[in-house]
This record gives structure tokens, sequence and C-alpha cells, in this order.
């Protein structure tokens, strides 16, 4: 999978980054354990250096009471008692410094208890003691410091143990910090030289890059041109054209599609023209020779109603009209159905249509005089086909008269610019339309009113939706059972000028 430049760009910074964060990091995690083990390693030597100066002040202690002992000389008894503090400040310093080892806090607690025990035994010697008493004396002081001595020397062992493992820890971060630094930084100057490399020689694959490709490009918009050109001369109507185009690509491949497509566009509407010459023929005929017969039978019936009205039986009578409701159905189907064939295909020229004066117009012959027609607002002129918009306002206006439940009614017409074509909204405050019926109604043959009523064919609003959509607009109702119809419909934006 190929890779963009900007992409490998970003990825290249992100690893040189990751890298020196990560070495970085390392850096200085070292840095801060050898500071960590530095610390620690001063910490011990202060334990032990500790250790030491209690020994030291223990051994000034038990010197000084036993020279006082011996020589019964009170001079020694003020240094005595001022080693003594001493040894007590340095056992607490230690507990300070141990607080973090259990053990060495066991042995301190026990030796502060010694220590205490030895003092009080020490401080019990009196002058004018007998000889022989003050030797055991001696000799029992003298078992007593050893344990004393024996314990500091377990304190003191540990904390050399400590000082050990702590030296390692020192020394071993004391070498890798360094070399940790220096890795980063050759490592962080690799990344930048081997980043700085692989976008040069991308910057050069892209220069070549784009040089291949302006050229290349400048081939394909010459030969697209010439597609266009096609394209421009199809939609004028000649379909006769063809390209000259070779290679062997896709654009070789689409003008080799476009050739078949003229040749087959080329037949397609010659075939079309032959049947639109014989779909008038059969307007023709149907016209013609299937409305004859039509009126011959409807002559037949009238001379039977005027001349043997009197031999005629109501029921019979019945039958008559119910066979010339039928027949008036039949010819309204056939005048409709020639009405939707020819709809949209007889090419007229556009003129300037005042609309509101066609509006006018078409409400003299298909509205009733009972009926109120409003116009709230003018009407725009368009340039259109004259007689396509008054069908459809002729249908439209007649349907809201036509089905209306009362013999009086109001029609309302208004018109909006939509900006790409002006939306006409007629609305009536007939019986309305459920909205289950609103796609049916523009249906063929659909009717919501019954069958057998000679005025509903069923036609009317599917011609009208057939001009309309050959003017590429659109149409819909808006409706409820009892509040009135609306029919909206688009016509394209080809105001007249002035």
């Amino acid at each position: 999978m190929s890779i963009r430049l900007n992409t490998k760009i970003i990825l290249g910074f992100i690893i040189a980054v990751g890298v020196l964060l990560l070495t970085s990091v390392t850096s200085w995690y070292s840095m801060q354990q050898l500071g960590f083990y530095t610390r620690q390693v001063e910490h011990t030597y202060q334990i032990i250096q500790s250790t030491s100066e209690l020994r030291m002040h223990l051994r000034d202690i038990q010197g000084q009471a036993r020279s006082y002992l011996l020589l019964n000389d009170s001079s020694y008894l003020p240094d005595f008692h001022t080693a003594i503090p001493k040894a007590h400040a340095t056992l607490d310093t230690l507990q300070a410094l141990t607080r973090d080892n259990i053990r060495q806090q066991r042995r301190l607690d026990t030796l502060r208890l010694a220590t205490d025990d030895e003092l009080a035994y020490l401080r019990s010697w009196r002058r004018n003691t007998p000889t022989r008493q003050a030797v055991q004396q001696l000799i029992v002081g003298d078992e007593r410091m050893n344990s004393l001595r024996a314990l500091l020397n377990r304190i003191k062992a540990e904390e050399n143990q400590l000082l050990q493992s702590r030296r390692r820890q020192q020394d071993f971060y004391e070498n890798t910090t360094p070399a940790a630094i220096v890795f980063s930084a050759v490592l962080a100057a690799l990344l930048v030289f081997w980043l700085f490399g692989k976008i040069t020689r991308e910057l050069r694959a892209n220069e070549q890059l784009q040089t291949t490709l302006a050229q290349t490009n400048e081939k394909v918009n010459q030969r697209i041109q010439i597609i266009d050109a096609l394209a421009d001369r199809v939609v004028q109507g000649d379909y006769s054209v063809k390209i000259t185009d070779r290679e062997q690509d896709s654009l070789g491949n689409l003008a080799a599609s476009l050739n078949r497509m003229t040749q087959t566009l080329d037949t397609s509407f010659t075939a079309l023209e032959t049947r639109n010459r014989e779909l008038d023929q059969f307007a023709y005929v149907a016209s013609h020779d299937l409305k004859a017969p039509l009126r011959g039978v409807l002559t037949v019936v009238k001379w039977i109603e005027d001349e043997l009205s009197h031999e005629i039986s109501p029921q019979m009578g019945q039958y008559l009209t119910m066979m010339k409701g039928r027949l008036h159905r039949l010819e309204d189907l056939i005048n409709g159905l020639l009405a939707y064939a020819r709809a949209g295909r007889t090419e007229r020229p556009l003129e300037p249509v005042p609309v509101q004066e066609l509006v006018q117009e078409v409400a003299e012959l298909v509205v009733p005089p009972t009926f109120e027609v409003l116009i709230p607002q003018p009407l725009p002129v368009l340039l259109a086909d004259r007689l396509s918009l008054q069908q459809v306002f002729t249908n439209l206006m007649g349907n809201a008269a036509k089905y209306h439940h009362r013999p009086d009614g109001r029609i309302t017409i208004t018109a909006r610019d939509s900006g790409d074509g002006f939306e006409f909204r007629i609305q009536d405050d007939g019986p309305g339309i459920a909205p289950q019926f609103h796609q049916k109604i523009f249906l063929m043959f659909q009717t919501l009113r019954d069958r057998h009523t000679a005025e509903s064919t069923g036609i009317g609003l599917s011609i009208v939706k057939r001009i309309v959509e050959e003017q590429q607009g659109t149409i819909r109702v808006e409706s409820a059972e009892g509040q009135g119809s609306a029919f909206i419909f688009t016509w394209p934006n080809a105001q007249a000028p002035g």
C-alpha cells in the first residue's frame, strides 16, 4: 500500500520524537536513580558514623566510671555526666536515620534499653568500695559493655551490607547515565539524518511525478475537450459525430462507448420518430374511426327516446339513460387518452405569458359564476408554452369547481419565486382528499368518484402531471378530509424580460 509524502514525513517525525522521548525518559530515570542511590550511600555513611560515635561515647562513659571507681577521684564525674547526654543524642539520631529499617529500629530499641540499664549500673558505683567488690563491678561492667558493643557491631554490619549494595547500584547508574545520554544524542542525530535523506528523496520523486502528471494531464485535458465537444453536439441533437481516439485506456474506452452510444441514439431516435408518427396515425384513427360508431349509437338511442317515447316503459327508459351515460363516459375516456398521448409531445414556441390574464380567461371558461376566484397577489409573466400552461390551470381549476361539495365555493391562486422556478398554488375550500389517496389521484383512470359518474374519467390529473414533468417541474397535493385541497406545481423560471 502506497503512503503519501505528508504521511511519511509525519510518521518519521513521530518515530523520531518517540525515540527521543524514550531515550530522554531513560536518561532521566538513570539520573534520578543515580541521585537516589547517592543519597542512600550518604545516608548509610551517616548511620555508620553515628554508630561509631555512640560506641565512642559509651567507651568514654565506661572509662570515666572505671577511673572514678579505681582511683576514687571525683574529677572524672563531670566528664562522665557530660558524655551521657551525648550518647542519648547519638542514639536518637540513629533512630531517626533508620526509620525506614524495621530490623535496625528493633535493634536500636534493644540497644536503648541496654544502654539505659548500663548507665544506671555505672551510676550505682560509689567511692570507698572494697577492692574485691570493685573488681567484681568492673568485670560485670565489662561484660555488659561487651554486649552493647556486640549489638552495635550487628547494627554496623547490616549498614555495611546495605552500603555495599547501594554502592553497586550507584556505580551502575554512574556508568549507565552518561552512556544513555550519549546513546540518545547519537540515535537522535541518526534519526534526523535518516529522516532528512528520506524526505529529500521523496521530494525529488514527487517533483518528477508532478512533471509526469502535468504532461499526462495536458494530454487528458485535450482528449476530454474532444469528448466534451461531442457531448455538446449530442445535446444539440447531432448523433452522427464520432471520436477518433485509439488509445487503449479508460478515456479510449469511454470514447468508444460514446461512439456506440451516439450510434444507438441515432438508431433509437429514428425508431422513436417512426413510432411517434404511428402514434399520431393511431390518434387520428381513434379520433375518427372509434368515435364515429359511438356517435351513431348515441344517435340511435336519441331516436328511440324521441320516436318511441310513448312505447318505452319506465324501466326501459332507465336503461336507455344508463346506456347514454356509459357511451358518454367512453367518449370522454377516448378523448382523455388522446389528450394524454399528445401531452408534451407537440413542440410549441415559447412566448411571454401573463399568468394573471391566463388564469382569468380559464376561470371564465371552466369556473361557474357562483364560485369566487381570488388572486391575492399579482401573478408573474413567464416565457413559456402558453397552451401547456393553460391546460394545467384548466384541469386544476375545473376539478376544484367540478368536485366541490357545494354549488358555490372559493378558489385561491398564488405564486412565489422559488429560485429555480415559480411555484403555483391552487387552493379550494371543497371536501378535501384523504391522505391515503394523495398519490392515487395522479394515476391513470384513478378517481375518487363513483365510476358510473360520466364526468369522472380519472385522466385529467394524469395529463397535468405529465405536462408538468415534461417541463422539469413537480406537482403535489396538500389536503385532508373536510379542509379543502391545494394543488402545488412548479414551472421553469424563464421570466420574460421587462
